[in-house]
């Protein structure tokens, strides 16, 4: 169950190529090598009303928040955390490039006992389908 959340401010969408940006951070899910490839999931929203640190019309900001299921050790999640943070930076290098942006990654583990889930993809995707 890894899904990340990518949540931005409207003006990122003039400044940077939100489709790309997943694709990038779903590449560095797919090489970290520590998900299953029929769990992954990448979406991303954008806040249609946000105030940004002092309020200026040209902030922005991308928020990321990785969901993942228990089991992973803390060093294995830094490590994809790095390739995935990496990912977003090289994706978004022009608006990190201005002091009107803000980039953050969090990574939360999910306790399986309150977690529900009904995936058929993984039975397509592991030839058991």
């Amino acid at each position: 169950m890894p899904h990340l959340r990518i949540e931005y401010s409207r003006g990122l969408d003039a400044r940077a190529d939100i489709a790309a940006l997943c694709q990038a951070v779903h590449g560095a899910m797919c090489a970290a090598g520590i998900f299953p490839l029929a769990g992954i999931r990448v979406r991303a929203f954008c806040a249609d009303h946000a105030i940004i640190a002092d309020g200026l019309a040209e902030n922005d900001f991308a928020a990321m928040t990785l969901s993942v299921g228990a089991g992973r050790s803390n060093d294995a999640l830094r490590s994809a955390g790095d390739l995935i943070f990496a990912a977003a930076q090289k994706a978004l290098e022009a608006p990190l490039a201005t002091p009107h942006f803000a980039l953050s990654l969090e990574i939360r583990v999910i306790d399986p006992e309150l977690s529900w889930k009904q995936t058929p993809i993984h039975a397509r995707l592991s030839g058991k389908s």
